[in-house]
Order: structure tokens, then sequence, then C-alpha cells
């Protein structure tokens, strides 16, 4: 009996307290407009790569990316890829690489990016990110609350694949 009376004071005193709680307004964490999302990404020039890494030669205007966005707590990165050919792209591959502010090369890495991009059309892509431990995000992007250090990106087409039959 004892017992039962101890749990209901300690039941009533919690709801006091939760009900005794200011209500404050709700904060808006949600993102609406992507800065820079016209911001176009520099492609890298063919002369500023290792020629190792390049098994044949591609014309570097068949794509463009912009709207590149990766924010310090993101674990991954996005952008907008368009087609400047007159074909279906069904995956692009691309050298991506990841500077510092002042030039200093972070990582560079290759990724294919699945897409389904008819001639002229832009898609959004999403990728995971090269900053597993979520201290850089893209210079052109909010800046975030914590102590993280900005970086920019730059791009070089390596290829990509045409769609071939009904898409």
């Amino acid at each position: 009996m004892k017992m039962k009376i101890l749990v209901n004071i300690i039941i009533a005193t919690a709801v006091g307290v939760v009900l005794s709680m200011p209500v404050t307004a709700r904060t808006r964490t949600t993102q609406t407009q992507i800065k820079g999302a016209s911001m176009a990404v520099p492609a890298l020039t063919v002369e500023a790569v290792d020629s190792t890494l390049l098994t044949q030669t591609v014309n570097p205007s068949d794509i463009g990316l912009r709207g590149f966005a990766k924010r310090a707590s993101d674990t991954k990165e996005s952008f907008l890829v368009t087609n400047n050919t007159q074909h279906r792209m069904s995956s692009v591959r691309l050298l991506m690489r990841y500077t510092t502010v002042a030039g200093a090369m972070l990582h560079e890495r290759r990724i294919t990016v699945p897409v389904n991009l008819g001639p002229g059309d832009t898609q959004w892509v999403t990728v995971r990110s090269f900053d597993t431990q979520r201290i850089y995000y893209y210079y052109a992007g909010p800046k975030p609350r914590k102590q993280a250090t900005p970086f920019r990106v730059s791009y070089l087409l390596l290829g990509y694949d045409i769609a071939v039959g009904n898409y």
C-alpha cells in the first residue's frame, strides 16, 4: 500500500513538472531553399589531372554540374547534373576533387552517378559524402553552428553511358 502511494506521488510530481513547463514556439529546421542552386561547379582541366587517370577523352562540356550542397552535418552531398548532349544518358562517371578555400587538396575520388537524363535534361542527384567525419561544409552553403571547415569542389567528366532502347 505504501509503495502504491509512493508511486502515485512520483507520477503526480512528474505530471505537475511537465504541466508547469512553458510552451515555446516551434523552431523551424527545414531548409526551404538551397543556397547557390544556380552556382556552377567548376570543371577541372585535363592538364590539372594525372594523365594516367584518363583512358580516353570525352568532351568536358557534355555535362554540367551546379547547385552543389553539403552541410557539415550531412552524410551525403547533392548536386544538379545537366545533359548537354543529343543522347539519353544512364550514368555519369566523374572525378571529384575537394580542396580547401585556399586551394590545398583534401580528397579526390571517382564516382559513378546513375541518372536518367534526356538531351538537355537536368536531374538532382545525391551521393555519399567524402566527409565521413562530418567536419567539412560546402563554402557556398549555409555556415554551420558547429566548428567546421569550408571546402570547394571541382570535377572532371571521365565518361558517361548512353541509354539504348526505350527508357
